[in-house]
């Protein structure tokens, strides 16, 4: 199945190929951190954003930890090597959104099919709202919400808050 920018949310797995040519698995994901770890080893400076992900492997644990343990997680495989990850964090509710692509993957679809896919397991239990931040010069990112159907809804200290419902 190619990629597509619709707003159609679906449930993983789902194997899809990328605009280079790969392809990848997405799907949900409930195991250690350890192949999380290996991903985030590969984010220099340029690729974080809000301080996300953590720096070193002892912060990435402690962050992974939580958001394995109370997060919805979504994983996409390109081999047996994790490349991207989704989570949503419950609150009340709602849930928050956060979205990483290993920096050798970004620019080929990966981040449409991940969020596609985070959404639909969202949805599959139970998450009616969905939020997140992202800095107002990540264009990339703010375009990648858009199409998944998030609008702004707040601009504060260079940030926007986005949303949607499920």
């Amino acid at each position: 199945m190619a990629l597509s920018s619709d707003r159609q949310s679906q449930r993983p797995p789902s194997t899809v190929t990328d605009r280079e040519g790969r392809t990848v698995t997405v799907s949900t994901y409930a195991g250690d951190a350890d192949p999380l770890v290996e991903m985030y080893a590969h984010f220099d400076d340029e690729s974080r954003s809000q301080g996300l992900p953590p720096r070193g492997e002892a912060r990435q644990r402690q962050w992974l930890d939580g958001l394995l343990e109370d997060g919805l997680n979504v994983v996409v495989w390109h081999r047996d090597d994790a490349v991207g990850h989704a989570v949503l964090i419950p609150y009340d509710d709602t849930a928050e959104l956060a979205i990483f692509v290993r920096p050798a993957y970004q620019l080929a679809g990966i981040g449409t099919a991940l969020i596609r896919c985070l959404l639909g397991h969202g949805q599959a239990n139970g998450v009616d709202h969905v939020w997140l931040t992202v800095a107002r010069t990540n264009r990339i990112a703010m375009n990648l919400y858009r199409s998944a159907g998030f609008e702004t809804t707040a601009r504060e200290r260079g940030e926007h808050e986005m949303d949607r419902q499920l």
